[in-house]
């Protein structure tokens, strides 16, 4: 269960994670399927040419059976309140991280975005809003052990804050996903943490949350997942409900706008 200090890290903090979220013999059956997908060999790292590999959402038993454990479902109840989010079948999408002397392209300080702009199929115009229309959290499941030089996602504690009040007064537009990351580019971040762990490892991450990849400096290929969690409404709250949607990620929104407020 979430404790109550879990709950105040999460929304100080932005991210909350959960070691043994999903058993570990699924998280081998799941990479099992990963690495075919890649079209790489496992044991012959001369067929791991490319610094990333990016692979789609899986339908396959064993993948449903990750984000439906019991664990993690008691757990999105607490965070985002029972029935305030949408079930999922899938998991996905995987970008694959491997050791490459060549350098990641996609490594910046970013939120992922959550519902389309102009051109659905540009994901670059995919937007963000203080309603976080399309997620309630962002999941980054750890299918390989990841440790510090295999490439963890990169997590700016508590940005989750700056990012609130960035989008507070801009309604229902919000921003998209590179004018909000290009505020944040030049930003440091003092506070710094490292999504690492043991294959079955999930990080339950605030929407605002920025994060961000890195280049892999170990020996092992990194397998993560980060897809969204959906809010059963297609939103975390509207213009009517915010007091009456009091959850823990619904927290730093109320205090983005009584900060707007004055």
């Amino acid at each position: 269960m979430v404790s109550s200090n879990d709950i105040a890290g999460f929304i100080r903090d932005g991210y909350l994670c959960i070691p043994e979220a999903f058993p570990e013999q699924i998280a081998d059956q799941c990479l099992e399927i990963l690495w075919k997908d890649t079209g790489c060999d496992p044991l012959d790292s001369e067929t791991w040419t490319k610094p990333v590999i990016r692979l789609g959402e899986y339908f396959d038993t064993p993948f449903v059976k990750a984000i439906n454990s019991t664990t993690l479902k008691d757990a999105f109840d607490q965070l985002v309140g029972a029935g305030g989010w949408m079930p999922r079948f899938s998991l996905g999408s995987v970008p694959v991280r491997f050791p490459s002397t060549e350098k990641a392209t996609d490594t910046g300080w970013h939120v992922d975005a959550s519902f389309p702009g102009n051109d659905p199929n540009n994901y670059l115009e995919w937007r963000i809003n203080i309603f976080s229309d399309g997620r309630a959290l962002l999941l980054l499941f750890l299918f390989s052990d990841v440790g510090t030089d295999d490439a963890p996602t990169r997590i700016a504690v508590g940005s989750h804050h700056e990012v609130a009040r960035m989008l507070a007064p801009l309604g229902r537009q919000g921003l998209s996903f590179m004018e909000l990351a290009g505020e944040m580019q030049n930003r440091e971040w003092d506070q710094q943490v490292l999504a690492t762990g043991k294959k079955g490892t999930v990080y339950l991450c605030h929407p605002f949350l920025l994060h961000a990849a890195q280049d892999h400096q170990g020996t092992n290929p990194r397998f993560l997942a980060q897809p969204p969690l959906m809010p059963a409404g297609g939103s975390l709250w509207s213009d009517a409900e915010l007091d009456k949607v009091q959850t823990p990620v619904t927290e730093v929104i109320r205090m983005a706008l009584k900060d707007q407020a004055g």
